[in-house]
C-alpha cells in the first residue's frame, strides 16, 4: 500500500472547481482529501523559497519551468498540492509549453520550507504523493538549522549543510550551488 493511502483521513466535500475559485487571502492553500488546508508562512520562508526560485532560474531556460508556490499540480491521489518552489522539465508536456490550469503530475523537483508549523507526518505524506505522482527529486528546506534534505525516492535522502553542494543530477545537468548561499537573506 502506498504511503499516501496509509496516511489518508477521511474525504472533505470541496471540488477543485470551487478550490479553483477561493479568493486569494494571502496564504498558501492546498486541496486535501477534499478539504482546503491553509499553510502560514513567513517573510523569511519566502524569502529562502525566492533564493531557490532564482538560483533554479539561471539553469532553466530552454529547459523547464520553474514555478513559485502559487502553482498547483495534481497528485495521484487526487489532492492538489503547491510546493514552496519547483521545477518542471519541458519534455514533458506534449508541445513542451506548460498548461492552463493545474498541472496533471508533479514536478520533477519538488522545494519545500519546512514552516514550524508544519507536521511530519503531513510532510512525509506529501513526499509520498510527490514520488507517486511523477517527481524525481524533492528538497526539504531546514531554516532553523540551514540544511537541506535531498529526496531521490520517497526512502533516499542525503542532508546537505554549510559548504555541501547541491546539485539536480541530470534532471539539471549544470546546475550547482553551495548549500550556504540559499540560505543567506540579502
Amino acid at each position: 500500500m502506498a504511503l499516501s493511502e496509509q496516511l489518508k483521513p477521511l474525504q472533505g466535500t470541496t471540488t477543485e472547481a470551487e478550490f479553483i475559485a477561493l479568493t486569494p487571502d494571502g496564504y498558501k492553500h492546498e486541496l486535501v482529501d477534499g478539504e482546503v488546508t491553509t499553510m502560514p508562512t513567513s517573510f523569511i520562508h519566502d524569502i529562502l523559497a525566492a533564493n531557490f526560485i532564482a538560483m533554479l532560474k539561471r539553469f532553466a531556460k530552454g529547459l523547464g519551468f520553474v514555478a513559485a508556490s502559487q502553482a498547483g499540480f495534481r497528485m495521484v491521489s487526487g489532492n492538489i498540492r503547491c510546493p514552496d518552489a519547483s521545477f518542471t522539465c519541458k519534455d514533458r508536456y506534449p508541445d513542451g509549453r506548460p498548461c492552463e490550469g493545474f498541472g496533471d503530475a508533479s514536478p520533477d523537483i519538488c522545494i519545500e520550507v519546512i514552516s514550524p508549523s508544519e507536521n511530519q507526518a503531513d510532510m512525509l505524506r506529501k513526499i509520498g504523493e510527490y514520488f507517486e505522482s511523477g517527481a524525481r527529486q524533492v528538497w526539504l528546506v531546514i531554516p532553523e538549522t540551514e540544511r537541506v534534505i535531498l529526496f531521490t525516492s520517497p526512502i533516499d535522502m542525503r542532508t546537505l549543510t554549510g559548504d555541501d553542494e547541491l546539485t539536480a543530477g541530470d534532471i539539471l545537468p549544470d546546475f550547482k550551488c553551495v548549500v550556504k548561499e540559499l540560505f543567506e537573506l540579502d
